[in-house]
């Protein structure tokens, strides 16, 4: 029987000790000293006011505060302000147990790193994914091309791709009597970087309103997340949830937006939602809502078209709230009347 140690530091500090010291070496040997701070362990980056070099503190494993250390400037041969946009790749599908001693060197051979950030746990153990800014726009793609589906490990291949920098938040299940300005004076006093709120109304009576988030960065954005996810956050009665707002969900509102009113449209116009597409996206949102989830997105793309009039589509449906979203194909009967086909899927689909 293994006796597992009482005291947290105790057994946080147990965990892959091996690669912890010759992470600690490696910092020794090359004068580094690495940042943590709100779960990411960052390298680079000149502070303000210097032209080139990183200073550092040292955070001990499983720690959330800063140990501090000898601030110490690395000279890293930067001079001038940050990089241009698109120099940022994201890397995905690491090893837990591997750190900037290995990474670093790694993704330096291919350019030179302005900053490398990888999220970390309180274990010791990192995330599964970091991220690498390079100089130029030439390096991340020489990082890309070469790291892509390379082995870190026997048998362990990581993903490279350029970063996303997304920028804007989706916020569920808030309630009805929730209001503008309550929402905006709870983001701006719990998160930084905020430069948009808009709320949207959903079908669901019971959980009336969500709301499109939009901050100035994604390191803002990504903090933000953390902050509200984290600090178990509630308005008008309700735990706040909050998600990255993907593309497909980004342009479903926007065509929402867009789309007038239904006393607005003629019978017979194209934009006109049928009567029956109506019926069944209500009957599909009203049990989402006895459920506790919200309105379901439903996207379509026509991808084959058959001569006797069959069209196929792939669709995907998106239930916020929901884990995990449904995907497919269809076949329908175009109408006769010259429609894309899209709600008869989107019916089917429902």
């Amino acid at each position: 029987t293994r006796t597992i140690p009482s005291h947290p530091q105790v057994w946080t500090n147990s965990i892959n000790q091996a690669n912890k010291m010759a992470l600690l070496a490696w910092e020794k040997e090359t004068g580094i000293e690495l940042v943590q701070v709100n779960g990411q362990r960052r390298y680079g980056g000149p502070p303000p006011g210097m032209s080139g070099g990183q200073l550092g503190v040292l955070v001990p494993w499983g720690h959330g505060t800063c140990h501090q250390g000898t601030a110490l400037p690395v000279p890293t041969g930067w001079v001038g302000g940050p990089p241009p946009a698109n120099t940022e790749v994201y890397i995905g599908k690491l090893p837990q147990d591997m750190y900037e001693d290995v990474l670093i060197p790694l993704f330096q051979s291919v350019g030179e790193l302005y900053e490398f950030r990888l999220m970390m746990t309180f274990s010791g153990l990192n995330r599964g994914f970091a991220y690498a800014r390079y100089s130029t726009q030439r390096s991340a793609r020489e990082a890309i091309a070469t790291f892509n589906h390379f082995e870190v490990r026997p048998g362990c291949t990581i993903i490279v791709c350029w970063s996303t920098q997304k920028r804007e938040l989706i916020m569920h299940s808030l309630a009805a009597s929730v209001s503008q300005s309550e929402l905006e004076a709870m983001l701006q006093q719990v998160t930084e970087g905020i430069l948009s709120v808009t709320l949207h109304t959903s079908p669901c009576h019971g959980q009336a309103k969500y709301a499109v988030l939009k901050y100035s960065s994604h390191q803002a954005a990504t903090l933000a997340k953390k902050a509200l996810m984290e600090g178990n956050l509630r308005l008008g009665g309700s735990r706040v949830r909050v998600d990255w707002l993907d593309r497909a969900l980004k342009k479903k509102l926007q065509l929402q937006e867009e789309r007038p009113p239904p006393s607005q449209l003629q019978e017979g116009n194209s934009l006109a939602v049928s009567p029956v597409l109506q019926d069944v996206l209500d009957r599909l949102n009203a049990l989402g809502c006895r459920q506790h989830l919200e309105m379901a997105l439903i996207f379509t793309k026509c991808v084959q078209v058959k001569p006797n009039g069959w069209l196929r589509f792939w669709y995907q449906v998106v239930i916020p709230g929901y884990p995990v979203p449904f995907s497919g194909f269809t076949w329908v009967q175009q109408d006769g009347r010259g429609q894309s086909g899209h709600d008869e899927a989107e019916v089917t689909v429902a």
